[in-house]
């Protein structure tokens, strides 16, 4: 009789603590919820992670706190997410490069982006451009820069933000497919590598345009086509490099994520809110004057599926060029 009460007992503290955190998920969020963005203040995925919050503050009811934990080209704070409770009230904006590149190139890393993250929707893309210095042979536009690359032979130096980065890798994907040579020169972020630009010691980027833009106005440098897929509305002047060298297109794309096991309640109310908070007017304006485009996606299985088509893309792309990095 004993063991019957302790029994019930059991089962009526479990469905009363069941009950308590359906709940507790019912009225999410009922404290403040943090965002970790991966890199530096002031930088596009601050721009993302700061206009994102401020609009969510408003929508959710409860503060949405910035927490910058840059490291690791993005890796810092995604492996944060890893450890982080998994009960919508730690988000990471996570990117392209953490999210899909690095599990292309890198033989080890601390996170399965697959296993232990749930990936709400896509938030937003960054336009990179292909910019190269006005006084080269080539800067009439893509297809001159490929045929003026191609009577170098092999003496055209172009710069990225970095070893594995985006920008990288880019310049990699546009040599296999244009058919021409140059050489990487890798630069602690993408800040040197634009005065090295201006300066005529590279010839070309493929940089975000956010960080590229008071260059181009200044006339210091030349874009010469975008490097998403498609042309971009934003900068309507501007052809896709894929027009010129059909098969190119990379996207420079941010999105939310939680930690693997919330749930799905929590995951729903946030994917709702956060493609709502896509289309608020003041988000769109912040995020448009730094090149950014909201985005977001049509489900959350649709966006778990782009990550894993991404991941596939950049693996091709760094197995052609030999990139493998410890």
């Amino acid at each position: 009789m004993h063991n019957r009460q302790s029994v019930v007992a059991g089962i009526f503290c479990a469905l009363l603590a069941w009950n308590g955190a359906a709940q507790a998920q019912a009225k999410y969020p009922v404290k403040p919820v943090r965002v970790l963005i991966p890199f530096p203040a002031a930088g596009a995925s601050d721009t993302i992670g700061r206009s994102l919050a401020d609009q969510l503050a408003t929508q959710l009811g409860q503060p949405v706190v910035v927490d910058n934990r840059p490291g690791a080209a993005g890796r810092l704070a995604t492996e944060m997410l890893v450890r982080a409770e998994p009960d919508g009230y730690t988000l990471l904006v996570g990117g392209v490069g953490p999210l899909a590149i690095s599990p292309a190139i890198y033989k080890k890393l601390p996170y399965d982006v697959m296993r232990d993250f749930t990936a709400i929707t896509m938030a937003a893309e960054l336009i990179n451009v292909m910019v190269v210095n006005p006084s080269i042979g080539g800067a009439g536009g893509v297809p001159q820069f490929i045929g003026w690359a191609k009577q170098q032979q092999g003496k055209v130096r172009y710069g990225s933000s970095g070893p594995g980065q985006l920008d990288h890798l880019a310049g990699e994907f546009f040599q296999k497919l244009a058919g021409v040579t140059m050489t990487h020169v890798p630069y602690k972020g993408g800040g040197p590598a634009l005065v090295d630009l201006i300066s005529g010691d590279i010839q070309v980027m493929f940089a975000t345009y956010v960080t590229a833009v008071p260059h181009i106005q200044g006339k210091r440098l030349r874009a010469l086509a975008v490097a998403t897929a498609k042309r971009q509305p934003l900068l309507p002047d501007l052809p896709a490099i894929g027009e010129s060298v059909p098969g190119f297109g990379v996207s420079n794309w941010n999105g939310i994520f939680a930690p693997a096991k919330t749930p799905r309640a929590v995951s729903e109310r946030l994917f709702a809110e956060v493609n709502k908070a896509m289309l608020a007017p003041e988000l769109k304006k912040r995020q448009n004057a730094a090149g950014i485009v909201p985005a977001g996606s049509g489900s959350s299985a649709e966006f778990v599926q782009f990550i894993r088509e991404d991941i596939e893309r950049w693996k091709k792309i760094t197995r052609d060029a030999g990139i493998a990095l410890e």
